[in-house]
């Protein structure tokens, strides 16, 4: 056990300058997500809204506003409440203001960058990944400086053990760093172009891996630290359980790495990978509510305040919507229960109830809370602050509510069949406008909590007129940090008892996924308890009292920090390494050829028109073995007809119809109509027109040099394939267009963007069937 050895008294003032800078910066980029997700929601409503403006239909936005909510409404809160919290628990000031401004502003010029890219089609396709690859790079250099500072900070800091906050900010400095740079490997072709190093469903299991660990370790993880700062401050009473806080940060931030693959459940993925996120999924109960329950009971004797006190009323709300939404994630994680939910509005609804409940109202509870410390000052008014509660509730609770019932709906009329074995519903429109009532309801209550989100920017702005920024100083000890003689050292920490049983714990769980060797387990657990016994003799404490093996990692951040990313990297590296480890095998069809041909220059051309515009947002390419998908969409999809595809396009919500077999439905002279004018096609249809493809020009060359780096990529293209590209991209185009003017289309020209979309979405489905006798190598036969 370390000793802590006080030397002298030192004056320390906090920079609470970069607080307010984070503070002032979620308030207002927050707005501005909130106000373009009000606006993509009137969109499913009134089309119209849409404009024929590029740049404002609801595909391209969408990503915005998520980005908008995640990265800066949440993000600079996140950010605004690490940088107060941990000055105050290290007893010090942050290592370096310089990067602490590095911080700040890059942070913002990220998200400006975010916001003049993505309206314009600039995207990777990735949920929560969208951003292209010099705003990656941008990203990374900004965290690390992020994490210089506060490690640099612990190393200097004047408190001997670390806080539960503490824990969490570093499992999200690490995880975050592991997670967005694998997800975002990518060669680039142009500034504003890039291919992921992963296809196909090894895309799909990444990115599902970030996905669902962004919303872990960037909304969860960060805002439970925060949680467990304010709002003990808030109520003047201590945290309830320290030891139970203990158990939720270990069983968290092991357990939610692997649970990645419940966002695939019944979709073409390996069922070891589907089986595996669902085990874990349904394990994240306990350990989500037992935060939940942390920090409801540290209220006890104090709950009383609750009624009076607004910054109480956000923080109690937000914890409860944790609660709810952390045990509505296991339940759809349930495979029969995602067959139902899944791609559906209710989907919408649990993310909102997290996004605004939990991460919103955190949010507004603590800059309630800090912003009058900041200024010196009381909040402005109390009272406009519980209408804001009230009104946001009111609004959360609108938009859940409807999109439970939309989704669920949904979900019944897509699987509904008539006593004949047909479908019910064979319109979708039907299907979609049937919920119009529930879109409208939704909103109405995101324009509620818009409504209540400015009430408190005014409030916040009035409350800080009143003041002045005020510098804090105080008088803290020095302490010079020390081991005891006979502590163990860091190494042996990190390779202790507790490390040992919880890894061959981790072994024998794992072999319970192996059925082939279930029966080696029941041995291994009993060969796990002799080793377990003995490590206990090679680890006993050699010293008297009630210094634990927590208590020395607490004083340990190296120690801790190792511990935390070997908890957090191992699920990872089971789920993802199979997939790149073994040889990429493509079917062979009867006649000799391989089942899914590389797509052609002006496919890919026309496959990158569909990334842009932000298809993938309301259609899915992946038909679920279900008799009612089939009967609606064609043959289940197989594994092997996504490899190619850099980036996959399984998608995750259906406001449209499945695509995946789109190209055996329709003819070219359909998909010209409907991209022109989707009334003329489907008079029910909500989509937008796409005007501007008929007027956006190609380019052949452009192609050639996207096939050069998706070689590189392991698509078997041969040089001289490359090399004839744009011939055979004209080629194409010409046949397209000789085929539309045998339908009456006579405008239609090779160059244009609308025919090499036609191109790509006659592709769709047109692959053959596997020989199961015959595979080859990624190469071809």
């Amino acid at each position: 056990m370390q000793t802590a050895t006080v030397t002298e008294t030192r004056r320390v003032v906090y920079d609470d300058a970069v607080v307010r800078g984070f503070v002032w910066a979620s308030v207002i980029w927050g707005a501005v997500g909130l106000l373009v997700g009000l606006l993509i929601a009137l969109e499913l409503s009134f089309p119209a809204l849409n404009a024929d403006l590029p740049w404002l239909t609801f595909s391209r936005l969408r990503p915005l506003h998520t980005n908008a909510v995640i990265f800066a409404l949440v993000g600079n809160m996140m950010f605004a409440g690490i940088y107060y919290s941990s000055q105050r628990l290290l007893k010090t000031r942050m290592a370096s203001d310089l990067l602490s401004k590095v911080h700040l502003w890059g942070w913002q010029a990220i998200i400006l960058g975010a916001a003049l890219t993505l309206p314009f089609g600039i995207t990777q396709s990735k949920e929560y990944a969208e951003l292209e690859w010099p705003l990656d790079v941008l990203v990374v250099l900004v965290w690390v400086a992020f994490a210089v500072n506060f490690f640099w900070t612990l190393a200097i800091r004047n408190e001997k053990n670390l806080y539960v906050s503490i824990w969490f900010y570093i499992s999200t400095i690490l995880t975050i760093a592991v997670l967005y740079i694998v997800n975002n490997l990518a060669l680039p072709v142009t500034m504003t172009k890039s291919y992921g190093v992963f296809g196909g469903a090894q895309d799909a299991l990444t990115q599902w891996w970030y996905g669902h660990n962004a919303v872990a370790f960037f909304l969860t993880t960060p805002i439970l630290g925060i949680m467990y700062y304010f709002l003990p401050k808030a109520a003047d009473r201590p945290v309830f359980s320290y030891r139970l806080s203990i158990v939720h940060f270990w069983a968290l931030v092991f357990i939610y790495i692997w649970a990645g693959p419940h966002h695939l459940l019944n979709t073409a993925l390996p069922d070891w990978a589907q089986s595996l996120g669902m085990v874990f999924s349904l394990m994240l109960w306990a350990p989500s509510w037992g935060g939940m329950l942390n920090g409801l009971l540290t209220l006890r004797g104090a709950w009383h305040k609750v009624r009076t006190d607004p910054v109480l009323k956000f923080f109690v709300a937000g914890v409860t919507f944790y609660g709810m939404a952390t045990f509505e994630g296991p339940l759809l994680s349930i495979k029969s229960v995602s067959a139902l939910g899944h791609y559906t509005d209710w989907i919408i609804g649990h993310v909102h109830s997290g996004a605004l409940g939990w991460n919103g109202f955190m949010a507004a509870g603590m800059f309630y809370w800090l912003v009058p410390k900041l200024f010196g000052t009381k909040l402005h008014s109390t009272k406009m602050a519980d209408y804001h509660f009230w009104v946001g509730m009111v609004g959360i609770l609108l938009y859940v509510a409807s999109m439970w019932v939309s989704g669920i709906s949904q979900g019944l009329m897509w699987r509904a069949e008539t006593a004949e074995g047909g479908l019910q519903y064979t319109d979708w429109n039907t299907i979609l406008n049937s919920q119009q009532i529930m879109y409208m309801t939704r909103s109405i209550g995101g324009l509620l909590f818009v409504i209540g989100w400015l009430l408190m920017i005014y409030n916040l702005i009035t409350t800080a007129m009143a003041g002045k920024a005020v510098t804090v100083e105080v008088d803290v000890p020095v302490t010079r940090i020390a081991p005891l003689p006979g502590d163990p050292s860091t190494i042996k920490l990190v390779f202790s008892k507790p490390v040992i049983i919880s890894a061959l714990g981790l072994v024998a769980a794992s072999m319970f996924a192996m059925p082939s060797i279930g029966l080696a387990v029941m041995g291994f657990v009993i060969l796990l308890a002799v080793v377990a016994f003995a490590a206990g003799m090679l680890f006993k404490s050699t010293h008297v009292g009630r210094h634990t093996w927590h208590d020395m990692i607490e004083s340990r951040p190296l120690a801790f920090s190792v511990l935390t990313l070997i908890a957090v990297v191992i699920g990872g590296v089971i789920e993802l390494l199979p997939g790149l480890v073994l040889d990429k095998k493509v079917p062979i069809a009867a006649n000799g050829e391989m089942c899914v041909q590389p797509y052609t220059a002006l496919e890919i051309t026309g496959r990158d028109i569909y990334v842009r515009e932000g298809c993938y947002v309301c259609h899915s390419q992946m038909i679920r073995p279900f008799r009612s998908e089939q009967l609606r969409y064609g043959a289940p999809s197989r594994i092997e007809e996504s490899m190619w595809d850099h980036p996959f396009q399984w998608g995750s919500k259906r406001t449209g119809p499945d695509l995946a077999r789109v190209g055996t439905k329709w003819p070219a002279a359909w998909h010209w109509d409907h991209m022109r004018d989707p009334r003329s096609t489907s008079e029910a249809s909500i989509m937008p027109g796409y005007p501007w493809l008929f007027d956006g020009l190609t380019d052949p060359a452009l192609a050639q040099d996207k096939m050069r780096v998706l070689k590189k990529l392991g698509i078997p293209y041969t040089d001289e394939q490359i090399a004839a590209a744009p011939e055979a991209h004209r080629k194409q185009a010409d046949a397209i267009c000789a085929d539309l003017a045998t339908q009456g289309k006579n405008d239609a020209r090779p160059d244009q963007e609308a025919v090499a979309l036609i191109a790509y979405l006659l592709r769709l489905g047109r692959n053959l069937e596997p020989d199961q006798t015959r595979t080859a190598g990624a190469g071809g036969k």
